[in-house]
């Protein structure tokens, strides 16, 4: 059975590009030209991704996308946001809304096909990692595929797609610096970039929702010019802790908020800069 993707979209030309090539490589596709018939269609059809332009008539993308992650049947649906809007704030807003992916128009046909078959890739992945020989469990943290869950210290915290994979590439080196490069290859499916604002916004949101104070980091940290460290006690360490409360219980990115950035030289903020 081929993949469906849904691509709401309102300009006539780009959307029958999209879905052409689309088509071509091999997935079926459906298509919508307003963001509330694209809802509706993505609950009626389920489809395997979204890909969701910004700009729409009626109600634009960044709210369809919030409602596509408040609704349980939606909620982990692959979304890619198709926008003419470059800007870092603008992708800040995009991930914030719970976007998988952020592909800036325009754009080459062969990118966004990379960009599709790596969140189909990560989508199917996810559930598998039980099945191979790979650390899902250490100290106070221990991953639960099935249910995109955490048991972290004795508290079941639910994660987004994004959040579980950054997570589970981030515990496979745990004590380890991890680089912006090697997560963007491992999590995203494909190869790096400069901008690393990506990274930025979802260990954020996993700090929020692990974190005590999500300003002052204890776990994920930031090494700064050189990636990102989950920094875990052992058994032993942390059978004598219990969790303060975490920061900031949020659901889903879409109603997270991200922190202001603290000065460089703080642990949590102004990731990968070197601190002056």
């Amino acid at each position: 059975m081929k993949p469906r993707v849904l691509v709401i979209e309102d300009d006539p030309a780009i959307s029958e590009l999209l879905a052409m090539n689309l088509e071509a490589a091999g997935y079926d596709v459906s298509r919508s030209a307003d963001g509330i018939k694209g809802q509706a269609l993505a609950v009626q059809l389920l489809p395997d991704l979204i890909m969701l332009d910004l700009m729409l008539p009626k109600v634009d993308g960044f709210t369809i996308c919030q409602r596509l992650r408040r609704d349980e049947r939606t909620v982990n649906i692959p979304v890619l946001m198709l926008t003419g809007l470059s800007q870092t704030n603008n992708k800040v807003e995009g991930f914030n809304a719970g976007a998988d992916d952020y592909l800036t128009k325009p754009f080459e046909v062969e990118e966004m096909l990379v960009r599709v078959r790596a969140l189909l890739r990560r989508t199917d992945r996810i559930p598998q990692a039980a099945k191979h020989s790979e650390i899902l469990s250490y100290g106070p943290l221990t991953l639960v595929p099935e249910r995109l869950e955490v048991v972290w210290f004795n508290q079941i915290v639910k994660l987004t797609h994004l959040e579980f994979e950054l997570l589970h590439c981030l515990l496979q080196r745990h004590g380890q610096t991890v680089s912006p490069s090697k997560i963007l290859r491992e999590v995203w499916g494909y190869d790096p970039n400069d901008d690393i604002e990506t990274i930025r916004v979802h260990i954020r949101h996993l700090r929020t929702k692990l974190e005590p104070d999500a300003r002052h980091p204890r776990y994920i940290k930031t090494v700064y010019g050189a990636g990102y460290c989950l920094e875990l006690p052992n058994l032993a360490q942390a059978a004598d802790k219990t969790l303060p409360t975490i920061a900031n219980k949020h659901p889903n990115p879409a109603s997270s908020v991200v922190e202001n950035r603290g000065p460089a030289g703080s642990t949590g903020h102004d990731d990968l800069k070197p601190p002056h």
